[in-house]
C-alpha cells in the first residue's frame, strides 16, 4: 500500500528514491547495486568512471590515432568528409557503452540527459540548429522512440539552439549498419535520407550516439550539404577505436 500512494503522490525524482531503495537494480558493469536513480541501473561508481578521450585522433572525423604527430587521417585526406568536424565524447567501451545500449535498446530513456550532459562539455557553438541523425518510419515504430532525438531534445535546451525534427528524414529502411561489412555501408545507405529546404544557408550540428566507420554521418552529411547547408559538423557521445 504504500508504495502506490508514494509514486502517486511524491514528486518523480522522490519515487524514483524510494523505487530505487525498494527495488534495486544490479549494475551491468560491475554487478553492485544501483545507488542512483538518475544513472539506474549504472552505479554511481560507474557512470564517474565515464571519461573524456583526451588521447591522438584524427582532426577532421574523430577517430582515435596512433600517434599525437597524427594531423588529419589516410581516410579524410584521400576523400574530404562533407561534414567539417566529428567531436566526439569518449570510446565505445565500458560504461559508456553500456549506457548507450541500455537508452538505445532497453528503452531506458531517462539516461538521455545525463548522456546529453556529455556532450555539452564537448566544444559545441556557432551553430543554427541541431539535427538527429533519423530513424525510418519502420525502425521507429518498433522502437517507439529516436534516442539521437531524445539527445538532442536535452542537449537543445543546455545549449539554446533549436532541434529540427523533419529536415532531415531516413526514406529507405536499411539494414543495420552491424549487419553489413565496412565496403558495403555507403552503398547500403545510398539515398536513404532526404532533407528539406529549411537548412540553406544554415550551420547545423548532427546528433549520433556511436560512430563506427562514420558511414551514417557522411551519408546524411553529404545530403545536408547538398540541400544548401552551409557547414555541417557532428557530434557523438562515443567513438569505436578502429574503423571495421
Amino acid at each position: 500500500m504504500p508504495v502506490p500512494i508514494l509514486l502517486r503522490f511524491g514528486c518523480v525524482n522522490c519515487s524514483g528514491f524510494f523505487l530505487n531503495l525498494l527495488f534495486p537494480a544490479r549494475c551491468p558493469v560491475c554487478g553492485s547495486y544501483a545507488d542512483r536513480h538518475k544513472y539506474n541501473p549504472l552505479c554511481s561508481m560507474c557512470w564517474s568512471s565515464i571519461q573524456r578521450y583526451n588521447g591522438p585522433a584524427c582532426k577532421v572525423c574523430g577517430v582515435p590515432a596512433p600517434s599525437s604527430q597524427t594531423g588529419t587521417c589516410s581516410e579524410c585526406l584521400r576523400k574530404t568528409p562533407p561534414y567539417s568536424k566529428i567531436h566526439c565524447y569518449g570510446i565505445y567501451d565500458g560504461a559508456l557503452k553500456a549506457s548507450i545500449q541500455l537508452l538505445k535498446f532497453q528503452g531506458i530513456k531517462r539516461l538521455a540527459k545525463p548522456l546529453s550532459s556529455l556532450l555539452y562539455t564537448l566544444e559545441l557553438s556557432n551553430y543554427d540548429a541541431l539535427l538527429p541523425v533519423p530513424l525510418h518510419s519502420k525502425k521507429l515504430h518498433e522502437r517507439e522512440f529516436n534516442q539521437t532525438a531524445l539527445l538532442s531534445y536535452h542537449l537543445s535546451k543546455a545549449l539554446r539552439i533549436p532541434v529540427l525534427l523533419d529536415s532531415l528524414i531516413k526514406v529507405k529502411d536499411t539494414k543495420l549498419q552491424t549487419e553489413v561489412g565496412r565496403a558495403d555501408r555507403l552503398r547500403n545507405l545510398k539515398n536513404a535520407f532526404k532533407s528539406s529546404g529549411d537548412i540553406y544557408g544554415r550551420r547545423l550540428l548532427l546528433i549520433d550516439d556511436v560512430i563506427t566507420t562514420g558511414a551514417t554521418v557522411t551519408e546524411c552529411a553529404s545530403v545536408l550539404k547538398k540541400g544548401g547547408a552551409a557547414a555541417v559538423e557532428v557530434a557523438a557521445l562515443a567513438r569505436s577505436m578502429a574503423r571495421y
